[in-house]
């Protein structure tokens, strides 16, 4: 299949099959990074779906389809040889869901094999797995079902030798290895030759050594000089930068732009990483094993219904919790839905990342890959604490403020905070830290690790220079969620428990700081905040509560900002975003289902109704000035059969007599019956008194 790209692979598990395409330009982009581009479509062909959208065709991304993009993205990229700035596309598409293997962790190893059967340069391959844990034993690869009962959900990929590339969320790592040697006899059997690039980027020895020689002095100090944030470190860094550029320039003429950025650079990298390496310094004066200064604070803003503001160092973000109705949890789209069973949510974290939190102009709202990514990761972090039983949707949104590495752990943390302000009843509180690595390699094996040096709550620089970024977050008993984004081809299973060891000391001393703030959820909600009840309708006061095709529902969600929805035959649930609304909304319910006057009405009694329109079934009719109009349909008019009204010389305003019968205990409705008073029993006519009336609202029931 897809035999014009430069690799191509399916891979299938039970009758869940992904299709792998990898495609690399030959020739160079002007980049200083990789420029790798991963796109995950789920197609709905493939869960038997027709999208539900206008075009019925697949528009746009999801976020499943982004985050899954995501995954494979970190996977791969460690594995593509530095300095190989070649624009390289991996497009991975569902071609078939048996909706009980999920096809996301396929997708990773389809990529894998893509790339091993092209000639595309690439260290892997790599095999990954997804690890469930149930009745105490780890599950490799479970199903659909397995999952919604397991403790753990993990993906592992992993490269030759035991080591790890990615972790999302090490157990596994043996069963990558399986897939790994299949992937490595296919590309045997296809006798694979990888390409040579026309050039690989690096930074050409003599001018490094140049730059070494202007500039290491100057750098060493702006990098041991403890008084420098973020801000006036990286500007002291540019300004060196700039003037070594201009004498690179001149004594290297016929430079590329690239060449002259790019040695610089290696000169800051080799020397920030000796820091740390050979003199155990971090350019910020903290131990190796050190949290930054963190501060915390709740109940910011009164109207909120939980707020939070979390510092860490220079990384700010600010948390608020929002509820609303259970209507408005999130909805997967149909595909989704087919392929993880998940048809919404009712707990959710928005995360924001503003140019300004790092001193910086640019787009403001959307959102995109990175945010949406960060956002997911909290989320995950604070969902298995969330109780499952709460009666509203909840919404967390974290907008980092400042930032200077880390901030969605930040988010974590100040998401946590701002629960427990809110008064949503969590198990535990939740904080996470970022966990860095320099490491040292062998010149003869660049593969494996001589030397290393882990870092506890990385800055952004450590992040940006480092070998790693370890995300670990969880309560004060265990885990809730793991991300390791590596820049190199691979960590040994050494590395990843040392560094979970690590983050974990580092999280309790965090929660120990959350909790001098707020140690434990609020025993209540806010007085201002919503209000859910449940309000019970009888079935003959339905109708009228709902009224003609539901007018009077939406006038009281309109008038009032309520959302209902019905519960049971006889019950509907009422949110109101304050007491007050609640208050407004009882009394007008209140108001639209007592019917005084009709308590009077006596089954089998005769009244005279006043007909109010015509209609081809029949007439609506009134017993009582402030009534809503009843349909007295056309069979119940007469003994013969007609098509109108009209045939009888009925009008609008005419009084005609009918016997009453109560209400229909199934849907509600008023009955009455003109044509069983054509009988020669004789009948007592009854009236209602007009005194008696009350103003009500209509209702459609009885229609």
């Amino acid at each position: 299949l897809a035999r014009f790209a430069d690799g191509s692979a399916v891979v299938q598990l039970g009758d869940t099959s992904v299709m792998a395409t990898a495609v690399s330009r030959t020739k160079p982009s002007p980049s200083q990074f990789m420029p790798l581009v991963v796109d995950y479509r789920q197609k709905a062909a493939a869960a038997g779906r027709i999208p539900t959208n206008y075009l019925r065709r697949e528009l746009g991304t999801t976020d499943r389809e982004i985050l899954t993009s995501r995954l494979i993205d970190r996977s791969i990229r460690p594995l593509f040889p530095s300095g190989y700035f070649y624009d390289t596309q991996i497009a991975c598409n569902l071609l078939a869901v048996d909706g009980v293997n999920d096809p996301d962790v396929l997708a990773i190893n389809a990529a894998s094999a893509a790339l091993s059967l092209s000639d595309i340069p690439w260290n892997g391959p790599i095999g990954a797995v997804r690890v469930g844990f149930l009745d105490g034993q780890p599950l490799i690869n479970p199903t659909r079902a397995e999952m919604s009962s397991s403790s753990l959900n993990l993906i592992v990929a992993g490269a030759p030798s035991s080591q790890v590339v990615m972790i999302e969320a090490s157990v596994g790592v043996k069963h990558t290895q399986k897939i790994i040697q299949t992937i490595q006899q296919l590309a045997r059997e296809q006798k694979v030759t990888k390409r040579t690039p026309v050039k690989i980027f690096t930074a050409p020895p003599a001018m490094v050594e140049q730059v070494r020689q202007l500039a290491s002095q100057r750098v060493y100090a702006v990098l041991t000089d403890h008084t420098h944030d973020k801000i006036t470190r990286d500007e002291a860094i540019n300004e060196v930068r700039l003037e070594t550029e201009e004498v690179l320039k001149e004594k290297f003429p016929q430079a590329e732009p690239f060449e002259v950025m790019e040695s610089f650079n290696v000169v800051v990298k080799d020397i920030f990483r000796s820091l740390v390496l050979n003199e155990y310094r971090r350019c910020d004066g903290r131990e190796l094993t050190a949290v930054r200064n963190i501060s915390c604070d709740v109940d910011l803003f009164q109207p909120l219904h939980g707020s939070a503001l979390f510092q860490r160092g220079q990384t700010q973000v600010l948390c608020s919790v929002t509820f609303d109705s259970l209507e408005s949890s999130v909805k997967a789209d149909i595909i989704t839905t087919a392929l993880s069973g998940v048809k919404d949510k009712n707990f959710m974290l928005h995360y924001e990342f503003p140019p300004y939190a790092t001193n910086e102009i640019g787009r403001m709202g959307g959102m995109n890959r990175r945010e949406l990514g960060h956002g997911a990761l909290a989320e995950k972090a604070l969902r298995p604490v969330i109780p499952t039983d709460f009666p509203f949707t909840i919404r967390v949104t974290a907008e980092v403020l400042e930032s200077n590495g880390s901030s969605s752990m930040a988010s974590a943390c100040g998401g946590s905070l701002a629960l427990m302000d809110a008064g949503v009843p969590i198990s535990s509180p939740v904080a996470g830290v970022a966990i860095g690595l320099i490491s040292k390699t062998s010149e003869d094996k660049p593969t494996e690790i001589q030397d290393y040096r882990i870092l506890t709550d990385i800055l952004g620089i450590e992040d940006y220079l480092g070998d790693m970024d370890f995300k670990l977050a969880g309560t004060a008993k265990g885990i809730t969620a793991l991300q390791a984004d590596v820049k190199i081809p691979g960590l040994p299973l050494k590395v990843v428990m040392e560094a979970i060891s690590e983050a974990s000391v580092a999280k309790k001393e965090i929660l120990g700081i959350m909790n001098s703030c707020i140690a434990q959820p609020r025993k209540s909600r806010k007085e201002n905040g919503p209000v859910v009840e449940n309000v019970r309708v009888p079935v003959s006061k339905r109708a009228r509560f709902v009224g003609p095709g539901g007018y009077n529902l939406r006038r009281l969600q309109a008038k009032t900002g309520v959302t209902i929805s019905q519960v049971d035959e006889e019950t509907f649930s009422v949110f109101a975003p304050s007491p007050g609304a609640m208050h407004e909304a009882q009394e007008f319910i209140s108001d639209i289902c007592k019917d005084d006057q009709e308590q009077q009405l006596e089954f089998g009694a005769v009244y005279t109704a006043t007909i109010t329109e015509m209609r081809d079934s029949g007439v609506m009719v009134k017993l009582y000035p402030n009534m809503s109009a009843v349909l007295l349909h056309n069979s119940q008019l007469d003994h013969k059969r007609i098509k109108h009204p009209s045939a009888l010389g009925l009008e609008v305003g005419q009084q005609i007599q009918v016997k009453y019968f109560g209400r229909d205990p199934t849907d509600g409705r008023m009955r009455l019956s003109r044509k069983v008073l054509s009988s020669p029993a004789a009948t007592l006519v009854k009236t209602i008194s007009e005194k008696q009336s009350i103003s009500m609202g209509s209702s459609s029931g009885d229609m």
